[in-house]
């Protein structure tokens, strides 16, 4: 099982990105999925979640009202939309997943992460 990010770039200030989440390989079901965050010098944190494969979302407060997280399982497929984009938002996002590969197995997933860059 493969996650990989797409759609970072880099932007200025006020500007938008949609950045993608593709899941492929093995997959038998795709529950939690969720995207988080790391600029440099500091802590991974959460940016946006689903709970579960089609529930509720959570966000950070920090990006309320300005990013959108969707998904379409359909295609195994996770999205976010970044729309007022802030240089505080600079960093490497990255995609999880949690993964069934049979009716039994659940594993946590990551992607290797695409760069966000915000220009002032």
């Amino acid at each position: 099982v493969q996650l990989v990010e797409s759609g970072g770039g880099l932007v200025q200030a006020g500007g938008s990105l949609r950045l993608s989440c593709a899941a492929s390989g093995s997959i038998f079901s795709i529950n939690a999925m969720g995207w988080y965050r790391q600029a440099p010098g500091k802590q991974r944190e959460l940016v946006a979640t689903f709970t579960s494969r089609g529930g509720s979302t959570n966000y950070a407060d920090s990006v309320k009202g300005r990013f959108t997280i969707s998904r379409d399982n359909a295609k195994n497929t996770m999205y976010l939309q970044m729309n007022s984009l802030k240089p505080e938002d600079s960093a490497m996002y990255y995609c999880t997943a949690d993964i069934q590969v049979s009716p039994s197995y659940e594993y946590n997933y990551w992607g290797q992460g695409t760069q966000v860059t915000v220009s002032s």
